[in-house]
Parts: structure tokens; sequence; C-alpha cells
């Protein structure tokens, strides 16, 4: 097994290449967004006492019901990313005809198959290191933004979440060269 940085790790052989990225693993990152699930849990345990249990106008049962709304989808947000902090991979295998892909928590997750013949543009996606988009990729209650995609029959596919910079481009080149010998295998046995 071989690293890139930290958080990368592959195995090459002859017939296919199996890419693991790993999340961020930052202890404190962790422990905030624990403390940050545990509050938001809490929140909803007493709006809904409160719904259930208290004499409220009709009204006030509307605005708790529009606030436990809002509350369900960033509890299905906050805790999907604290458990990608804490479980997540991403997963990538190459073999002789396809590029398999999938984000993983835990084991769960569904594989996307991308067969090389229809693969083209893959590219490292730049972010500059100042702007909004590099700020918001970079706080932790963010999966993160992807940093490496390619085309597959007109559907970008993106891979690489909050991978650095010098990570980008060696992982970049891996996934490249390797797609780019599994293509030239594939036309030779072709013609």
């Amino acid at each position: 097994m071989k690293w890139i940085g930290k958080r990368i790790s592959f195995v090459q052989d002859k017939n296919k290449t199996t890419i693991i990225i790993y999340p961020e693993d930052t202890a404190w990152v962790k422990a905030v967004m624990g403390a940050w699930v545990a509050m938001w849990i809490s929140i909803g345990a007493v709006i809904t006492w409160a719904y259930f249990q208290l004499v409220l106008s009709e009204q006030e049962n509307i605005i708790l019901i529009v606030f436990m709304a809002f509350w369900l989808y960033f509890a299905f947000k906050v805790i999907r990313s604290f458990f990608w902090l804490l479980w997540g991979r991403e997963l990538l295998k190459i073999d002789e005809v396809s590029v398999s892909y999938k984000k993983s928590i835990k084991g769960y997750g569904k594989a996307g198959i991308y067969y090389i013949e229809n693969i083209s543009k893959i590219r490292e996606i730049d972010v500059e290191p100042n702007s909004i988009q590099s700020i918001w990729e970079k706080s932790p209650w963010v999966k993160g933004g992807e940093r490496i995609e390619f085309e597959h029959k007109g559907k970008m596919i993106l891979f690489g979440r909050k991978v650095n910079a010098q990570d980008t481009k060696l992982l970049f080149k891996v996934v490249s060269k390797r797609v780019e010998e599994q293509a030239r295998k594939l036309n030779k046995v072709n013609q």
C-alpha cells in the first residue's frame, strides 16, 4: 500500500488500482460536530415535547410545525456530515474496463460504475485559496468540495473531497495515468 499525503491510500497491481480517500481526522472538529449534533437533537426533542404536551394556539402549532420541518432538514444534513467525519470513505477502483466510485459511510453507499471507453476530460478542479468557495468548503459541517472530475456520457463525476492542492496533483496523476493505460489496452483489444 502506498500513500499520497496522510489521507489517500492506494494499491496498484497489474489489473486494477484501488484508491481510498479518508476524511480529515481532526479531533477537535469531531468533538465540536458531536456537540452540535447533540445540541440539535436536544432542540428537536424540546420542540417535539412542546408540540405534544403544551396547550398552544393554532398559530403556535403552525409555527412549531414549520420550525420542525426546517429542523429535520438541517438535522439530516448535520448528522450526515458528522457520520462522514467519523466513518466516511471515498472508494475508487480502476480495473480493465471500468472506474468504480463509491461514497461510503461505514460500508454503506452505492457504487457507480463508469466504463473507461465513455470517460473523457479528466481534470483537476482549481479553487482560489481565499475565495468564498474555498472558505465554505473548509468548514467542518460541509462534507467538502471535490477536487477531481471526469466526464462520463455527458455527466460530470466528482471525487476527492477536501483534498489539498499538493495531494490533488498526485492523485490526479495516479488516476489519469491508470485510466489512460486501461483505455489504451481496451483500444488494442477492440482493434
